[in-house]
């Protein structure tokens, strides 16, 4: 007799943990809150660009659908520097030139893992399910349907929270005791703008690709200190730009809360990417202003019959590109740890935890600390030198250095390791530094008294 899994979220883990656990032999009950994108054209919610990695493509590649999203999915093997004078710079992001990370659409990627969850026959996919009470013990769980108010209930061997960063699931477990929960609101906000293809599709020669406003082939940042945008590209041509400003004080939405105050802003601090978006006015005063949260809980199960998976679990802010990557090595985590203790879902439960909870603690935290580094330190030649220098290091002794960005990005060691081992490496690089610094001032001092 198969399980059975009820999965809360229809997002992005968990349509690809519906897929897992369908072809696992568990039949799976997968709810969303809102509507059926398949019908009404649009997935809600956040609409950044994805960096898809090594991690998530491996995920992908397991489902059977790596080749399907690399089709419309832009390949960047580095970062563009904007300065404000518009000169750029090219960062490659690893000394291997068959590295690179992959722009994607969310949404369009959020529908391919419906499209392809609700093709197994053994998945059952419903909307407008918001989801009001959880019972683990039971393992029952309540909804109302937002469009005509019926309550319903439904029970499961398993019961999965995949509802993202505001889980409602998360919030039921809260209220019981033993539950640990931190949330930690970035002082920063984010607006999304765009930047239209230079010559679109459809106004040249048939077969021919849209045009570019800027290099097609590289993850585009604008650093100034304290503040940054970064631009993705598009299949049509286009770039989604991505306004990253504090929330308060010098230089934040709050300062510039209209267009108009804006553009002029824009045109002293961004005047290459202003000259290349002609509905800059339009998609300020539309778009709003969003937050980041990086999410922290414990534990992610109750009564052994109930867990987290992704956001719900560990929301993280983007400035990795990690979030997606993350919540997709949850779900194969979740489906192993449940195949390695067939029939004991309780321990399943426990060892997947085990598993993953320091790694998304781990990545929960390069996650912040890279957003420093993207949007203060890019712009430094100082820090280019060292980029330089990490590279020279991997080429000359990979074994010994691995700079963090590949460890992360282009490998699959778990998160906690690749913080651990880019510690040492920092501290044997300010080691190693010291040391040639002694060594040339004794070579100079020599030099002279000789």
């Amino acid at each position: 007799m198969s399980k059975r899994v009820l999965i809360v979220g229809a997002g992005l883990a968990g349509c690809l943990l519906a897929t897992y656990l369908a072809r696992a032999g568990w039949q799976v009950d997968l709810r969303e809150r809102r509507g059926d994108p398949r019908h009404e054209g649009h997935i809600g919610g956040r609409s950044i660009n994805l960096a898809l990695s090594a991690r998530g493509l491996k995920a992908l590649r397991r489902a059977g659908l790596e080749t399907a999203i690399l089709r419309d999915a832009i390949r960047m093997p580095g970062r563009m520097i904007h300065s404000r004078a518009g000169a750029l710079a090219f960062q490659r992001y690893s000394s291997n030139p068959a590295h690179a990370i992959v722009s994607v659409s969310r949404s369009r990627l959020n529908l391919t893992l419906l499209l392809c969850a609700a093709s197994e026959s053994q998945v059952n996919v419903s909307f407008h399910q918001r989801c009001t009470g959880v019972d683990a013990s039971r393992g029952e769980a309540t909804f109302v349907d937002d469009r005509t108010g019926a309550i319903s209930h439904a029970t499961a061997d398993l019961i999965v929270g995949a509802d993202g960063a505001f889980s409602a699931v998360r919030d039921i477990m809260h209220k019981v005791e033993g539950f640990d929960y931190q949330q930690s609101w970035l002082s920063h906000g984010y607006k999304e703008l765009s930047i239209p293809p230079a010559v679109p599709v459809g106004t040249h020669a048939p077969g021919a690709r849209a045009r570019f406003a800027m290099d097609t082939n590289a993850l585009h940042i604008w650093p100034r200190g304290g503040s940054m945008m970064i631009a993705l590209p598009n299949p049509d041509g286009s770039f989604t730009c991505t306004l990253f400003w504090p929330h308060k004080g010098e230089g934040s939405f709050a300062e510039f809360p209209t267009a108009a105050r804006a553009r002029e802003h824009f045109s002293r601090e961004y005047p290459d990417a202003l000259a290349i978006m002609p509905t800059f006015d339009e998609d300020f005063a539309r778009n709003p202003v969003g937050s980041m949260v990086t999410v922290r809980a414990r534990p992610w199960s109750q009564s052994g019959r109930l867990t987290l998976v992704g956001d719900a679990a560990h929301a993280i802010v983007p400035f990795f590109g990690q979030g997606a990557n993350a919540s997709f090595e949850d779900c194969e985590a979740l489906v192993d740890a449940l195949a390695a203790h067939d029939g004991d879902i309780a321990a399943a439960l426990v060892a997947y935890e085990v598993q993953r909870k320091r790694n998304t603690d781990a990545i929960a935290q390069m996650a912040l600390e890279n957003f420093v580094e993207m949007r203060d330190k890019t712009a430094s030649a100082l820090f280019r030198l060292k980029k330089r220098a990490e590279k020279a290091l991997h080429v000359i002794a990979p074994s010994w250095f691995t700079p963090r960005y590949d460890m992360v990005s282009f490998d699959t060691m778990p998160y906690a390791d690749a913080l651990a081992k880019a510690q040492r490496q920092d501290r044997a690089l300010i080691v190693l530094g010291i040391a040639t610094a002694v060594l040339v001032l004794a070579l100079a001092s020599w030099a002279v008294w000789r």
